[in-house]
């Protein structure tokens, strides 16, 4: 089941700014008081509060005054009419196709003329919002990429919650469970693999060549990558990391889309292949098993294989089982 709606309330107030100003005449300040009500204005300013990032009202007036955006102006609205038009059934199925049969997709896409050329999910558990950059490069078919890959992390908040609150996780000694946590982080390989569509599809497919490059240049990179990876999990699970020290070593894996992305994506694909959807779903479910699936899956394709998938050890598999 899906229900998405778009809010560009934000975007629309900022064009309509941008086209007064475009006509010479200075903005009233109802319009600055019709941005700074806004629901994607005011979500988008409790989410940067909500991560500490700097966002006052006042540097976001100037970034709407500045040059550059005037510029813009024709461009951005060109491209929110066409965002506007986009098919969010497509998105909600792409994304249903890797969530468990009774997920539901719920929430508000909100279009936004913003500083910071970024996209996100925010309140995914709660009240689950998707805050799209306003960007007249980005194509359709990247568009959608983008909303599958983001709805794919509203749908799967419901069953990551329902780990969180088990009674197993619950009982889990302080170190396992900070290392199960960043488990998750790997749902960034897994919701890569549904905005493309499958598997055979490239995930930077609907991307430009810099992009699509910079992606093949990191997959490279598998073998040292989960080696650092597990050094990390190791590090957390045995104590030597800890407190602050664990988020920025985790979140050092982030990148542009660095390990969390290329490994979960390439443990994500292997499993699909090797032993089906369904079983790369429920491996998804379960951040005790989703080393352990990967494993199976890799040694069964490196049986027939001239370029052996790395595996995880075994000490860390049998730790997190």
């Amino acid at each position: 089941m899906s229900k998405l709606i778009f809010i560009p309330d934000e975007a629309e107030v900022v064009l309509a700014i941008l086209t007064s100003r475009k006509a010479g005449k200075k903005p009233s300040e109802k319009e600055w008081q019709s941005l700074l009500t806004s629901e994607g204005f005011r979500r988008l300013r409790q989410r940067e509060h909500s991560m500490s990032m700097p966002f006052s009202d006042d540097d976001f007036r100037a970034f709407v005054l500045s040059d550059d955006l005037l510029q813009a102006v024709e461009s951005l609205s060109s491209a929110l009419n066409m965002w506007l038009k986009m098919d969010l059934n497509e998105a909600a199925s792409r994304a249903l196709a890797y969530l468990p049969g009774d997920a539901q997709l719920v929430g508000k896409i909100y279009p936004v003329i913003k500083p910071k050329p970024n996209s996100f999910v925010f309140e995914s558990e709660t009240n689950p919002a998707i805050f799209l950059y306003l960007d007249p490069k980005v194509s359709t078919e990247k568009l959608l990429n983008t909303v599958t890959h983001e709805l794919h992390h509203i749908g799967h908040a419901r069953y990551d919650k329902a780990v969180l609150e088990s009674d197993w996780w619950k009982t889990l000694p302080p170190q396992k469970r900070a290392t199960l946590e960043w488990i998750f982080a790997f749902k960034e390989g897994l919701a890569m693999l549904a905005a493309a569509g499958g598997p055979n599809i490239h995930p930077h497919a609907s991307s430009g060549d810099e992009d699509r490059a910079r992606w093949d240049r990191d997959l490279e990179n598998l073998n040292t990558d989960i080696r650092k990876l597990e050094q990390f999990f190791l590090d957390v699970l045995n104590g030597r990391l800890i407190g602050e020290t664990v988020w920025k070593a985790g979140f050092a894996f982030f990148g542009e889309q660095g390990p969390w992305y290329t490994v979960g994506w390439q443990m994500a694909v292997v499993i699909e292949q090797q032993l089906g959807r369904k079983a790369l779903i429920d491996a998804s479910c379960d951040p005790r098993q989703l080393l352990r699936i990967y494993n199976e899956s890799a040694r069964e394709r490196n049986e027939h294989s001239k370029q052996p998938l790395p595996l995880w050890s075994k000490d860390l598999v049998e730790a997190l089982s």
